[in-house]
């Protein structure tokens, strides 16, 4: 397959992306070549979402618009794999008969002999490759990164086991099946050989790890063998369920040396009415103690949260809970998303659906209210010298861009790093040359809503 070229379009989350750069290794495997211009395509792989009605208008929209390029271009081969695909399996096939192949959660493996099949196969053959939902896939070719190499997301389990009543993931992924140890350090020993310097581990939840291969959460244990990999410099945690916390957990936060002091906590609300409508296992005065636990260890851990607003059923007293309980926490990152009424979850049939103009509403005092916080968080850390991992360059200045340990990429802040004068030296700079994947030690010099501004910090002039 030498002369094929592919384009691939991956929607959704960092766990779907994993899945993406998966299929990409395998497809990979048999010789063909990537292209990011679609009209040059032989193949089109989109990889969709469906979590939030946004995610499956947007997954829909991309399946069509490739579709054109399956009926009038060059293309020979389209696929559709991922979440969509896995709902909407036969609506997918009936409707859109341009899509060649479709492939489930737990199949995305056999890409590269689903693509075999389509190319030798006559035009209307439909190819339908779906694996039971309790089945872990099996991929071992090599991952092609897409992230831009420094930096790569590790899938530590599929599926969850919460059946939180708003979410369909459960439907989509199936139970909560955790990778064994040896594979994970093994994918992330190639990943650091590949120059991959901070691992950002992902699942639908990560607390839980472990528990169901080796009877009991083994979070803590998989952070130390990740930690002895050469080139790994940042770890860092997301999708941690509150109630799940251990203070074995919080311990190894706090004492393995390349564990980011950054943890994501969705919490999606804070009134113990709605939290207890949604199916969720905690309650306000609980969460307050985690936090509580989690910043007494490590004081000068970034917490990052998500909320929904509008749920079924939530009052104005809930929202103003909610508000004062934002206030009160102070999180280091937040965002929040308006409640997606989602068929197949207990939720959607709730008959006091609130309406979209006042979830919007709430929303946006949500946004307001962080927005304040998260300026008086970033002007606190005027005067500070942090490690900086260095993403890019704005054009034509001597300015960089990158982040800190309080910072993953693509939903929080940023750090722009001049070069032009280097902290310390008491004298103008060279414009320092710095290349993204370097770990660079930066002054904050100043705050910009959800941004720091910096320089290079000069440490032989202390």
């Amino acid at each position: 397959m030498e002369n094929i070229k592919l384009f691939c379009v991956s929607l959704g989350c960092d766990k779907n992306l994993v899945d993406t750069e998966k299929m990409l290794g395998l497809l990979n495997g048999l010789g063909l070549t990537f292209t990011d211009d679609e009209t040059e395509a032989d193949v089109i792989l989109v990889n969709t979402c469906c979590f939030i009605g946004d995610a499956k208008e947007e997954s829909v929209n991309t399946i069509l618009e490739m579709a054109r390029y399956r009926e009038e271009g060059r293309c020979r081969a389209l696929i559709v794999a991922g979440c969509l695909a896995q709902r909407y399996k036969q609506e997918i096939l009936d409707e859109i008969p341009e899509v060649d192949a479709i492939l489930g959660t737990t199949s995305y493996e056999e890409i590269a002999k689903v693509l075999e099949q389509v190319l030798e196969g006559e035009d209307n053959t439909h190819i339908a490759c779906f694996h039971g939902l309790e089945e872990l896939p099996d991929a071992k070719a090599k991952r092609v990164v897409t992230t831009g190499g420094y930096y790569a997301f590790l899938k530590i389990s599929e599926g969850c086991d919460k059946r939180c009543t708003y979410c369909i993931i459960p439907y989509l992924r199936g139970p909560y099946r955790s990778v064994p140890i040896e594979e994970l350090v093994e994918e992330a020993s190639q990943l650091a050989r590949d120059g991959v310097k901070e691992l950002i581990l992902v699942a639908q939840e990560t607390t839980l790890y472990g528990k169901d291969i080796y009877g009991e959460k083994s979070l803590p244990r998989l952070l130390h063998e990740l930690g002895k990999i050469p080139g790994i410099q940042w770890i860092r945690i997301q999708y941690c369920y509150p109630e799940e916390i251990t203070d074995e957990l919080i311990e190894a936060i706090r004492t393995e040396e390349k564990v980011c002091h950054y943890l994501d906590i969705p919490i999606q609300h804070a009134s113990d009415r709605i939290l207890k409508r949604m199916g969720r296992k905690t309650n306000r005065a609980e969460l307050t103690e985690r936090i509580g636990s989690l910043r007494r260890a490590v004081p000068d851990i970034a917490l990052r949260t998500t909320l929904i607003s509008g749920f079924p059923g939530e009052t104005e007293s809930d929202h103003e809970e909610l508000m004062d309980f934002v206030n009160e926490m102070e999180f280091e990152r937040l965002g929040v998303f308006t409640y997606s009424a989602e068929e197949d979850t207990p939720a959607y049939s709730y008959p006091d659906q609130v309406p979209q103009e006042l979830k919007e509403e709430r929303r946006g005092e949500l946004m307001e209210l962080q927005q304040d916080i998260a300026f008086e968080h970033c002007e606190n850390m005027v005067g500070q010298v942090l490690t900086v991992l260095i993403e890019g360059k704005v054009v034509d200045e001597p300015v960089y861009v990158g982040r800190t340990y309080m910072d993953a990429p693509n939903v929080d802040g940023m750090i722009f790093v001049s070069t032009d004068t280097v902290s310390r030296s008491g004298q103008a700079g060279n414009g320092v040359e710095l290349m993204s994947g370097d770990f660079v030690r930066v002054k904050v010099t100043g705050a910009a809503e959800y941004d720091l501004i910096g320089e290079v910090y000069d440490e032989s002039a202390q």
